[in-house]
């Protein structure tokens, strides 16, 4: 069972504000902070049961001023790519102990820090490699898998479309579409899967003002706050969280 109570409003109410930072257009990366953070207090079906439902209300709240900016050609690829990777993620979550989904946010946790301190130290460049559509199908087939486990599509999403050179308007809206349709699809296999509960539709009542919040504050951010300070924190608590779930998977 679900407690809503001060522990829960405690942690829930950050990780819907640095999701809903994300949606706003500031500091990327955030959005996936949300799942490895509830997953600390709640089991992994209902930490991504819990924010789906508020990722959606945010991408309506963010595709109005990205509507028909993005790069049509790259995310048609993404998105055809991304169905399989839902399918099979959907296809094995019934078998699949809670435990070793916990490894998986974890790991992914960890993994993306990783990767963001390797671009941070300019050991890759996603944009000095053009990738082709065929490689976008195959970025959007892993962010339709890691996006069903742990709304964690952002990385293989971000590899394909820094490397097709977009300026950040584009980049943006194109990020907006894809996971607009990507979120919109996995929602069918949660409801079937029966991830979605009466406990998390109505914690996703609670907490969508603090969704729209978290959206506005993302994009008064642009002005106010310094990315670099922002991401910093966001990797601080994503390697935190990420070895406490790997640890209570092993253990």
């Amino acid at each position: 069972m679900m407690e809503l109570d001060l522990t829960f409003f405690a942690v829930a109410i950050p990780a819907v504000i640095f999701s809903g930072f994300s949606k706003g257009g500031f500091a990327g990366g955030a959005a996936f902070a949300s799942t490895p953070l509830l997953a600390l207090i709640l089991e992994p079906g209902q930490a991504i049961g819990l924010m789906l439902p508020l990722l959606m209300m945010m991408d309506v709240a963010a595709l109005k001023p990205y509507w028909k900016k993005w790069d049509a050609p790259a995310a048609t690829a993404m998105i055809i790519g991304s169905i399989p990777g839902v399918a099979l993620a959907s296809a094995i979550y019934s078998y699949t102990d809670p435990d070793v989904f916990r490894l998986l946010i974890g790991a992914m946790s960890v993994l993306f820090v990783g990767w963001q301190m390797v671009r941070q130290l300019g050991l890759y460049r996603p944009e000095a490699h053009r990738l082709s559509l065929g490689a976008g199908r195959i970025a959007g087939f892993v962010a339709g898998f890691t996006s069903f486990i742990s709304h964690a599509g952002g990385p293989p999403s971000a590899i394909f479309l820094l490397s097709r050179g977009l300026d950040k308007l584009t980049y943006q809206s194109t990020t907006v579409i894809i996971f607009w349709v990507v979120n919109a699809v996995k929602a069918v296999p949660y409801a079937f899967l029966g991830i979605f509960t009466a406990q998390t539709l109505l914690a996703d009542l609670l907490l969508a003002p603090v969704a729209f919040l978290g959206v506005w504050l993302g994009v008064q951010a642009h002005k106010a706050v310094s990315e670099k300070f922002f991401f910093g924190l966001t990797y601080v608590m994503l390697l935190a969280t990420g070895t406490k779930l790997i640890w209570d998977a092993l253990s």
